[in-house]
């Protein structure tokens, strides 16, 4: 089994590795592998969407690599290979997105858009960054043994508004209800760092690598 962290370009990737070595390491998941390289992404069992930055800049970078995109669309829509996004990673799935201009399509892989947080007054600040515990919808394989004393590692200034709430498995309370963790087949994503959120962030890792939708 590997799990694949996809480079594009998006950042520091060197935490997100770690942490998913470390909890592969100490369950026997097999390898987690760094890389941009097509290949390994159409043999990957699990694939992982860090993202850091701005929705266009992302969506960009992901883009421009063809053969990259070609083989992570065709493994995840066609194949239901296991994905995650993180934090932009996330918000590239909406319809969406809102960030450096209106109505930038994002891959539409769950329905919604990215809006910036409008806070209701002065005191509350943008970005959200920090410590902030989850509000749970239901139960989830992905979110086993979590609770709402589990709190998470965020820092946004955008959020993903879902055009169906079934979609949503978490979500915190930030100056209203902020989407935490989504899932829809075989994709899912969260708003949170689960590789900056220490034991709380490496139990929702675990889940991940042992998902099977």
């Amino acid at each position: 089994m590997n799990t694949i962290i996809i480079d594009y370009g998006s950042g520091n990737l060197h935490s997100a590795l770690k942490s998913f070595q470390k909890v592969a390491n100490l369950n026997k998941k097999g390898d987690v592998i760094v890389t941009s390289d097509p290949q390994l992404i159409r043999s990957a069992d699990r694939l992982v969407l860090p993202g850091v930055g701005s929705f266009n800049d992302c969506l960009n970078g992901l883009k421009s690599n063809k053969d990259l995109f070609y083989n992570l669309t065709k493994r995840v829509l066609q194949e239901g290979v296991p994905f995650l996004g993180i934090c932009v990673g996330l918000q590239l799935l909406a319809d969406y997105g809102h960030e450096n201009e209106d109505n930038t399509p994002g891959l539409g892989w769950v329905e919604g858009e990215v809006k910036k947080i409008c806070p209701p007054n002065k005191d509350t600040k943008i970005p959200h960054m920090g410590w902030n515990s989850l509000i749970f919808d239901k139960e989830h394989p992905l979110t086993k043994q979590l609770t709402s004393e589990n709190d998470m590692y965020f820092v946004h200034s955008y959020h993903f508004e879902l055009k169906n709430i079934n979609d949503r498995l978490a979500y915190v309370n930030y100056s209203g209800k902020i989407t935490a963790v989504v899932s829809k087949g075989n994709i899912c994503g969260t708003q949170f760092h689960p590789e900056k959120s220490q034991k709380t962030g490496q139990i929702f890792i675990e889940n991940f690598m042992n998902w099977s939708p």
